[in-house]
């Protein structure tokens, strides 16, 4: 079960510490997560120039990799960054955006995984499903499936590399391949605003930030921020446009009482 003392620490920490977290990140969720991560009291850096990522992650308290818009170039950083990041112990979040969708996208995501050993991995059922079976083929960058159905692949996929598995869906599902948690909270709408998968791998990379010592907590945290607030900015919302006006506002303006005294598993 979540601890809300930790909890609220947690997003005390970041209000507090202010961590950098350098996203090498997509060109649709760029606005959206650096938004989230300032309204959350983070600092976000965009970085993805070969020559400089290497130095940036070193200076960041987290790396959170993204290969939604994906190309050689950008994949070239990727493994630049991941390795440095990694070397040097700290953290990485990776968010394999798409997979299963096309055998690049597929193949990428485990080259990354593979060289950069990232601490934990977010994404959709249908992405988190594909990384352990083949057959499994995404809708683009939507999941094709609910997120209970993956939580057997999340299991296997954090025993096979080591890393925290989160699943974010209707029902996020958080494992370290012997333990789940689940956080129930959120809003139909979310899916319809785009990037917001994206910003929750972001914000996973903000919490870990401030937590480096317990990644499964840190990815519980992040996860439940994104519900309680996506739940809480539906209320006053019309529609996908002022849902992502309304959710930037509840990250700034939540409180730590409110997040906790609002937060299902």
């Amino acid at each position: 079960m979540i601890s809300k003392d930790k909890l609220k620490e947690n997003l005390r920490a970041v209000r507090e510490k202010a961590p950098l977290v350098h996203n090498i990140t997509n060109y649709v969720a760029m606005n959206f997560s650096a938004n989230a991560l300032l309204a959350i009291g983070a600092s976000p850096v965009m970085a993805h120039a070969a020559e400089e990522v290497a130095e940036m992650s070193l200076a960041a308290g987290a790396l959170v990799i993204n290969i939604g818009t994906l190309d050689a170039e950008w994949v070239e950083s990727i493994i630049i960054a991941g390795k440095t990041k990694h070397e040097s112990g700290g953290v990485i979040v990776f968010d394999p955006v798409g997979v299963g969708a096309t055998t690049y996208r597929t193949e990428t995501a485990w080259k990354i995984i593979e060289e950069c050993k990232p601490g934990i991995i977010r994404g959709n059922a249908s992405e988190i499903m594909a990384l352990i079976n083949a057959d499994i083929k995404s809708k683009g960058v939507d999941s094709s499936c609910c997120s209970e159905d993956a939580v057997e692949s999340a299991i296997k996929l954090a025993e096979r590399t080591g890393a925290i598995v989160v699943i974010s869906g209707e029902i996020d599902y958080i494992t370290d391949g012997h333990r789940v948690e689940t956080i129930s909270n959120g809003s139909r709408m979310m899916p319809r605003v785009t990037a917001m998968g994206c910003t929750a791998s972001s914000m996973v990379g903000a919490f870990a930030a401030v937590s480096p010592e317990n990644l499964f907590d840190a990815s519980l945290h992040a996860m439940a921020l994104m519900g309680v607030a996506g739940e809480i900015a539906s209320c006053n919302s019309a529609g996908p446009g002022s849902l992502l006006t309304n959710f930037i506002d509840t990250l700034f303006n939540i409180t730590e009482d409110q997040l906790s005294e609002t937060v299902r598993q």
